[in-house]
């Protein structure tokens, strides 16, 4: 009893203090403090947020592939109406083909799994070439196999990435695909620089 005296006590004595000098609401009247206005403590809580850098690494994946698949399909698109020997269109078309799936596939994952997570920056990994060089000073096709290469390698390293990091199945699962079919399609191109332009 003694004890829980001595506690409340001195409670007593500071709250009479403080509600001398006027500036601290009394308990229970829901006033916030005058030193931290609301709005300001939403601010810093909404700047720390951007701050934790937690965004699951699933969502990062998706995020930075959708964008890297846009970049090929673009190139591909292109390629259909430029290039001039018809492996490069036959692989364009497979390009635009498997990749628009894996987008749908992957927009259909980053909806259901994070319905309320805003886009991120990705991964922050290399991309690699994300356009064909205009200098019309090589063949279209020759551009078009030098800046698809390094897109796919840029692919392959955050698909290599996944691998290690991804937590769901679904994300490894498509990243062995992405390595497979890029590793593949790098090997063919290098092939035709060699036979087409001795490189």
């Amino acid at each position: 009893m003694i004890y829980r005296m001595a506690l409340i006590l001195p409670l007593g004595l500071m709250l009479l203090l403080l509600a001398a000098c006027g500036n601290t609401p009394t308990l229970g009247s829901g006033a916030a403090p005058t030193a931290t206005p609301m709005g300001e403590m939403a601010g810093m809580e909404h700047d720390m947020s951007k701050m934790t850098g937690d965004e699951p690494y699933d969502a990062l994946f998706i995020d930075s592939m959708i964008i890297h698949h846009q970049g090929a399909i673009e190139m591909a698109n292109q390629a259909l109406t430029e290039a001039t020997q018809p492996e490069i269109k036959t692989l364009a078309e497979a390009i635009i083909k498997a990749q628009e799936a894996e987008i749908a596939q992957m927009q259909e994952w980053r909806e259901s799994w994070y319905p309320d997570l805003a886009p991120t920056a990705g991964m922050g990994m290399d991309m690699g070439t994300m356009e064909i060089d205009s200098d019309t000073g090589k063949p279209f096709d020759q551009r078009f196999i030098e800046a698809m290469i390094p897109h796919h390698e840029g692919a392959i390293a955050m698909a290599k990435d996944a691998q290690q990091k991804a937590e769901r199945e679904e994300i490894k699962n498509l990243s062995s695909e992405i390595i497979a079919a890029q590793e593949a399609e790098i090997i063919q191109m290098q092939q035709w620089l060699q036979d087409w332009y001795g490189q």
